[in-house]
């Protein structure tokens, strides 16, 4: 992407143009009592205006926590508005704007992910990154074993490692039981479990993180063992060290959401 020679902001970004960043009841900017739809959500207002998602729909959540996360992120930006540093006021207008009205597509996403979840598949060598991989990863497949019942296979190299049609199955159930009944809550749970599902590339990390199971940082470096070893032997990259900040900004994000869900 192009920057601006003097600030190195992408030209295209669209300058700060409020002062004042608060969360209120979703109708709160209309003046009068929320509805039934509005009771429970809140929203971000910028100098008392509702923000929008670029869809032009209201920016309204159902938590008071994820509404100041966004408000943050707003407070948060300088002279330019950069979206990329808005890792929660993306996922909302990601919900908001078609994931909430398509939620099986992404449910069947997260199921693909764990039949060829990445910790079914370890190094054959050299000996010390398969070691590493067996004495990180076992406990996540062991985790995972144990809460939904059923074994998952594991194999060494590019083969393909099928899994057996009751372990699909299991996690399948585990899924449904997660989200629980639908609410207002579920697309918001269901992205945030999808983002580090596609940010790590194994469902079952996602699952254990966002069962409290599993630390959002000690996830991030079990998905990055590999790598982690090849910058031990060559060296590290700094445009794929750049890249690999910016998606940890997007998991750790992700992660605090089924937190911020829950009831106070």
């Amino acid at each position: 992407m192009r920057t601006n020679n003097k600030t190195g902001v992408p030209p295209l970004l669209p300058r700060r143009f409020y002062q004042n960043v608060r969360v209120a009841p979703a109708a709160a900017d209309k003046g009068g009592e929320a509805g039934p739809a509005e009771a429970a959500f809140f929203t971000v207002l910028l100098d008392g205006r509702a923000v929008k998602t670029p869809a032009r729909r209201p920016l309204m959540v159902p938590s008071r926590a994820v509404a100041e996360w966004i408000a943050e992120e707003f407070r948060q930006q300088e002279e330019h508005i950069n979206p990329a540093f808005m890792p929660i006021t993306r996922l909302a207008n990601t919900v908001i704007d078609g994931l909430a009205e398509h939620q099986q597509p992404v449910r069947e996403d997260i199921l693909r992910y764990s039949a060829g979840d990445m910790l079914f598949y370890r190094a054959d060598s050299p000996r010390e990154l398969a070691e590493k991989q067996a004495q990180s990863w076992d406990k996540v497949l062991d985790w995972a074993g144990e809460t939904m019942g059923v074994e998952f296979q594991t194999g060494t190299g590019l083969r393909f490692v099928a899994q057996k049609p009751e372990a699909l199955a299991a996690v399948s159930s585990y899924l449904r039981q997660w989200l629980g009944p639908a609410s207002a809550d579920t697309p918001y749970a269901l992205a945030a479990l999808h983002s580090m599902t596609c940010l790590t590339g194994s469902a079952l990390l996602a699952f254990m993180v966002a069962a409290g199971a599993l630390e959002a940082r000690e996830a991030w470096r079990l998905a990055h063992i590999e790598e982690d070893w090849a910058i031990a032997q060559w060296g590290r990259d700094e445009q794929a060290a750049h890249s690999r900040a910016e998606r940890a900004r997007d998991f750790y994000a992700a992660a605090a959401v089924p937190t911020a869900l829950k009831p106070a």
